[in-house]
């Protein structure tokens, strides 16, 4: 591997074997029309939660599948005897708390040399009353805990004016989707049928029923703390209390929400919690496993499981519009004959923007039209700025090399709804607009810090890169002057930005420093060239770059290295040849170790997790990654080494 400051140049005969051998891959997994979807996998506890659902819902027991997902949970499990959230990841007892359950669920015997070492490390470090609220709920169906063990939700929040503090529409929209049904379970408080009777008292250092509520979380303030724990308190004193009457029409009022939502087989917010709540508040109801919107929810759970010969697990969603978008972004990059395949994934993406549905973000924004993609298949009440973001920026390259106007107008609305999304501080968040309720993360519900979709660093940049690369400056245009000063405000003093859906401080200082470019900052610019000082100086040996999910922490004192990953190292070299670097050592560096990297089929292998769900709770791995980010980088490299401008003319 090379090193030091004086590289040779990077072959280019090689580079581009290593280019054409990448594209032929990524192509090999196009879909018959057109569009690209890769799996998407989560760490282990949707498939455990998977697992308990079917024994909650008392299902004929599948045993050819619970087989495959027993397997798959017995290989990520981490060596110290518990589940990670990452792969080689620290024990978190949710996960494991839940994967041992799953597993017994399953049938492995609780002797069994696995199943003993989950036990211990769980044991070991305090046991399942360190679990999480989510945990919690599911445990309290189950009859392991009881009602005490879990906030007091009241189904009442459904009739609270807008005003109040506690409104459904000041939270985001996956807590949104998730809560209402849970809101009507905590309500009825079900039991769950577990036909096999299966419990989990062993994991606990005293009798699970005489758990009361969760501590306060890390991330919570004592003064909040104390105040809503004592609001809880006086809630569950009263809740029995509530008239009937006021309860009969929270329930209706929130089965009208959900029902409206439903989404037919892709699902309640077109991701697995809220969906399998839905699915456990209609067994609740009484409602039999034949009754329409019960049936088609649950069979949009089983679209989710991805099955192979000897394991199986289930994403928590799906990624086509996301995985599509930057698999022409890379394939127009690559230029030449994947041009085609670019404009047949934007040909599939066109019918799929939202233009006459205002799903929930309306709410706060009642006069902007709309015009946004969302992440999956189907979503219209949940679009997302990112996507929509990354979507026009590809129809614009494609439109600016055919000279047609067939995406003007879905260019033109995307936009459109973009700037009508942007939240007063100038930033964008990815679904709302200005959620910033902060002292929600305080509730005792909120243990996860993830009640809240605030504007960020990586979704603003993506926004700004957009109206950039359509022409606007920050002299034309008030929305890219204040998302620049919102950019200026949150650059750390290390130089790097934050990444809320990409890992981490790699993944928001690349998508900022293509913005910055696109939006005419100067290259010399003192917020640009820390930010690549910063990335140079975190290169690993190999050439690579890598960062570990603990740099989400709440303390985060610098930069959390790791092995290299191909995606993570695409991010770093997409970032520093926006600002100009094209010629850097470092750069030559990264691209050789791309190179040297490539697997045979012109793929590379990436197990580590590179992609957030939400920050020290839940990671995601997403299998397209390392093979659309790395071609994407080297491409970019090669069309920069090759002609004079080496500046970067597009958003990203």
């Amino acid at each position: 591997m090379l090193s030091g400051h004086h590289t040779a140049a990077v072959d280019q005969a090689t580079l581009e074997k290593s280019i054409s051998q990448a594209t032929q891959a990524l192509l090999g997994y196009r879909q018959s029309d057109g569009h690209w979807v890769f799996e998407l996998e989560p760490d282990s506890t949707i498939p455990a939660e998977y697992v308990l659902l079917r024994h909650y819902l008392g299902e004929p027991v599948d045993s050819v599948l619970e087989a495959k997902i027993a397997n798959y949970l017995r290989r990520v499990q981490g060596d110290h005897g518990g589940w990670p959230l990452v792969q080689d990841g620290a024990f978190d007892m949710s996960a494991s708390v839940k994967c041992y359950f799953a597993l017994k669920m399953i049938g492995d015997s609780v002797d069994a040399p696995h199943m003993v070492r989950a036990r211990q490390a769980i044991l070991s470090r305090g046991g399942g009353i360190h679990s999480n609220v989510f945990t919690r709920f599911m445990l309290a169906m189950f009859e392991v805990l009881t009602w005490r063990s879990v906030p007091v939700l009241p189904i009442e929040i459904m009739l609270l004016p807008m005003w109040s503090p506690f409104h459904i529409n000041k939270i985001s929209y996956w807590a949104r989707t998730t809560m209402v049904p849970l809101m009507v379970l905590a309500a009825l408080k079900p039991r769950a049928k577990n036909p096999k009777g299966v419990g989990i008292d062993e994991l606990f250092l005293q009798d699970p029923r005489s758990i009361g509520m969760t501590a306060k979380a890390p991330h919570q303030s004592w003064g909040w703390f104390a105040l809503f724990r004592a609001l809880d308190i006086v809630l569950r004193f009263l809740e029995p209390m509530f008239p009937k009457k006021l309860r009969a029409r929270a329930i209706e009022r929130a089965v009208e929400f959900i029902e409206v939502r439903l989404n037919g087989e892709d699902g309640l917010g077109a991701i697995y919690p809220p969906m399998a709540n839905a699915v456990m508040m209609y067994e609740a109801f009484g409602r039999p496993a034949d009754y329409p919107p019960r049936a088609v929810t649950r069979r949009g759970l089983d679209k989710l499981l991805v099955i192979r010969e000897h394991e199986a697990y289930c994403q928590p969603c799906v990624s086509p519009v996301w995985d599509t978008a930057l698999a022409c972004h890379a394939m127009i990059e690559a230029g030449g004959e994947a041009m085609l395949p670019a404009k047949q994934g934007l040909d599939w993406l066109k019918p799929k923007q939202v233009l006459d549905l205002k799903g929930d973000w309306a709410v706060k924004r009642p006069d902007v039209r709309p015009g946004g993609w969302a992440f999956q298949y189907n979503n219209d009440y949940y679009p997302d700025l990112d996507d929509t973001a990354v979507v026009v920026m590809a129809m614009d390259r494609v439109r600016r090399q055919s000279g047609s106007g067939e995406y003007d107008v879905a260019i033109a609305r995307g936009r459109e709804w973009i700037e009508g999304m942007q939240s007063r501080n100038g930033g964008w968040a990815a679904f709302d607009v200005d959620n910033l309720e902060y002292y929600l993360n305080n509730i005792p519900f909120s243990d996860h810090g993830a009640l809240l979709d605030p504007p960020t660093e990586d979704v603003t940049a993506r926004c700004l890169s957009m109206l950039a690369q359509l022409g606007e400056t920050a002299q034309t245009s008030k929305a890219v002057a204040d998302g620049v000063a919102y950019l200026r405000r949150t650059q750390l003093a290390e130089g790097s930005w934050y990444g809320r859906w990409g890992l981490n401080y790699v993944y928001g200082t690349w998508s900022v420093l293509c913005a910055l470019n696109a939006a005419g900052i100067d290259h010399q610019d003192p917020m640009t060239r820390k930010a690549v000082d910063w990335l140079i100086s975190i290169q690993n040996r190999d050439g690579g770059w890598g960062e570990d999910a603990v740099s989400y922490r709440l303390d985060y004192k610098g930069f959390e290295g790791a092995p290299s990953t191909s995606s993570q190292t695409a991010w770093a070299l997409l970032g520093l040849m926006a600002a100009g670097e094209v010629e850097n050592p470092a750069v030559a560096r990264g691209v050789e170790y791309l190179k040297s990297t490539q697997t045979e089929k012109g793929l590379w292998d990436e197990a580590r997790y590179t992609a957030t769900g939400f920050p020290r709770v839940f990671y995601l791995r997403y299998h397209g990654y390392s093979k659309f980010f790395p071609l994407w980088a080297l491409a970019r490299y090669r069309n920069l080494s090759s002609t004079n401008n080496r500046v970067v003319g597009v958003g990203m």
